[in-house]
């Protein structure tokens, strides 16, 4: 396979070069994409080309985040007719070992796509911080509800390699231009019908620093998680398809949500009036909830066990 690297490049000018020198012979093209860094990344990495044939430089003018220069690496290796794409960082962070077994795993057809998973390992995982790990591990829940994939351990993982035919087939005008690249790419490679695998790797923390911000992604990625969630079963259980688990969701969620807000309302209607409610209030809005949650868990599992319709 004429396999191409895309390293999105932004604030990286103390790691790009050894990034670059580490990659392994089966890369074919090396696609450097400068995302308007405004430190000296441009000129190393031009000066990395002029050394290496391999390399080809792009240039942003103004900063598109990790999604837009992907987008642009993207473009740029289907131009050059390359059967596999991966994505590496430019901080030194994914170790650049493992693009050999990625791209024999492509070669063997026995997946699509295949990213790394930082949590097999415990020895490694010790090496993460805590409030990345953790929230890692909450937003990786989010992200296999919103993309279908639940059997995928390490979503977040921004490690991966691509069948560019893969890439092809699914909408690259619904991938998010920045930090929500790599969940909106999961998201979209569903209905693709690509098959995921995943392989063990440690990441790397060094002096590098992060360029996402912790408070902006609990802001911002639950809203577009939920809202691909209810997109992707609408999708799968009301377009596409009409099954047991369609019926689920249509019992289970209006009974969950009318007890939910049936006991809120008489909650705050019967603190303010300082009296106990009656049991039959309280119960009115229990069963509902509780027969509902029952219902919708018996939805996720369902969901959870089922095969992706688009898997050709």
């Amino acid at each position: 396979m004429k396999t191409a690297v895309v390293i999105p490049c932004y604030k990286v000018e103390s790691h790009i070069n050894n990034v670059v020198v580490s990659l392994p012979d089966e890369v074919d093209v090396i696609i450097l994409v400068n995302d308007a860094s405004p430190d000296g990344t441009r000129q190393i990495i031009e000066e990395i080309a002029a050394e290496n044939k391999k390399v080809v430089v792009l240039n942003h003018s103004e900063n598109q985040g990790v999604g837009g220069a992907m987008a642009t690496g993207f473009q740029e290796a289907i131009r050059l007719s390359c059967d596999a794409i991966i994505k590496l960082d430019g901080d030194g962070q994914m170790d650049s070992r493992y693009i050999p077994p990625m791209i024999r795993i492509l070669e063997s057809g026995e997946a699509d796509f295949v990213k790394g998973n930082r949590f097999f390992d415990r020895n490694h995982l010790r090496q993460m911080p805590a409030a990345r790990r953790i929230g890692n591990l909450g937003m990786g829940f989010l992200i296999k509800g919103a993309s279908g994939y639940w059997s995928i351990s390490d979503p977040t993982n921004g490690y991966f390699a691509i069948r560019t035919s893969t890439l092809q087939r699914a909408d690259l005008n619904r991938l998010s231009e920045r930090f929500f690249f790599e969940s909106s790419l999961l998201i979209e490679l569903y209905y693709a019908g690509a098959r995921i695998r995943e392989i063990p790797m440690p990441a790397i923390y060094a002096n590098e620093k992060s360029n996402l911000s912790i408070t902006k992604t609990l802001l911002t990625f639950p809203p577009k998680l939920i809202t691909a969630t209810v997109r992707r079963l609408w999708l799968r259980y009301f377009v596409y398809d009409f099954n047991i688990n369609s019926l689920y969701l249509l019992t289970g969620t209006p009974l969950f949500l009318f007890g939910l807000i049936y006991g809120i309302v008489k909650w705050i209607h019967y603190a303010s009036l300082g009296i106990a409610a009656p049991t039959g209030t309280i119960m009115l809005a229990v069963l509902p909830v509780v027969l509902g949650l029952q219902i919708l868990l018996a939805s996720i599992q369902y969901d959870m066990t089922s095969k992706n319709p688009f898997e050709l």
